[in-house]
């Protein structure tokens, strides 16, 4: 049996608990549903046990080993904390960790109705975030780039998904992002993969941030796409106007990249409605909400007065 061919399911959990880490292997155990390159499994009220499932998945939980303790202590909101290790071993050949859960509802199951409130929280939780990565912080080899180098897949994207009435405004948003100048600063500390899968809400706003395998140093444009990925219609301004760190070059590639982001949102529902393997019948609502919210807004900074 090959990798690719482990069937992942509570009793094997239990039993790499046992072999591994005997004093947790009491705790109930409940699958999670969602994740992508990991199975997640509630264990006990705390802690999640996450289990890969892809080929790229170790090195993700790699990275999370190696840099969440470095992050996690300054980050203003509740994110996944290592708690142990779980080691490559006869009945399971691959890395698994052991993190703190985070609680609260996914976004691609709820919404947010204090969107003030969490657009502050969105701004303060990126502000701290982005600062200047070290040489040796991870970089991406399919984001972090300048949006001109993702017109390929952009284009893929708006025949697959857009319908041909919004094609033109769509195009219009990826026009003004990728004519935007580049960023010129340094690297920083990037979440990377932030949409509404891979955050929480509890009293109708922002109260955690999960999922850091993708975590990476680049282009703060990235991770500000989020504007208008998460957060309510109407927010985005608040936001930018909290986060005070983007200029206009940045704000036109962050809301190109939402515009990318919200296609790939959809098709990915779009697939899980056909029953395809890796689709996400709630991120399709999702990625139509954030994309009518990328054409719906003229920019993300309040027009001066």
């Amino acid at each position: 049996m090959t990798d690719s061919e482990i069937e992942i399911t509570a009793e094997l959990v239990h039993d790499l608990l046992a072999d591994q880490h005997p004093d947790l292997a009491g705790l109930a155990i409940g699958e999670v549903a969602g994740g992508w390159d990991n199975q997640m499994w509630r264990l006990g009220d705390e802690l999640v046990v996450r289990m890969p499932r892809t080929e790229r998945a170790p090195d993700l939980l790699y990275k999370e080993r190696r840099w969440l303790p470095v992050l996690a202590p300054r980050l203003p909101l509740p994110v996944p904390t290592l708690v142990r290790i779980g080691e490559p071993s006869a009945r399971f050949p691959r890395p698994w960790n052991i993190m703190t859960w985070v609680p609260g509802e996914p976004l691609d199951h709820t919404s947010i109705s204090r969107g003030d409130d969490a657009a502050d929280t969105l701004a303060g939780f990126l502000t701290t975030l982005h600062v200047e990565a070290p040489a040796e912080a991870p970089t991406s080899s399919d984001r972090g780039a300048h949006p001109k180098n993702c017109t390929d897949g952009f284009e893929k994207l708006v025949h697959a998904v857009a319908p041909s009435v919004m094609s033109a405004d769509v195009w219009s948003v990826w026009d003004k992002a990728v004519t935007a100048p580049e960023w010129e600063g340094p690297p920083v500390w990037l979440h990377g993969d932030l949409h509404p899968a891979n955050v929480v809400v509890s009293d109708g706003t922002l109260s955690g941030v999960i999922d850091f395998g993708d975590m990476f140093a680049g282009d703060p444009a990235w991770d500000l796409a989020a504007a208008w990925l998460l957060l309510p219609a109407g927010t985005a301004s608040r936001f930018f106007e909290e986060y005070a760190h983007a200029d206009e070059a940045m704000i036109r590639r962050a809301r190109g990249l939402a515009a990318l982001k919200s296609l790939f949102l959809i098709l990915m529902g779009q697939n899980g409605e056909r029953g395809l393997y890796g689709g996400k019948p709630t991120w399709g609502p999702a990625g139509r909400a954030a994309l009518d919210r990328v054409l719906t807004s003229s920019s993300g900074r309040p027009s001066p007065a």
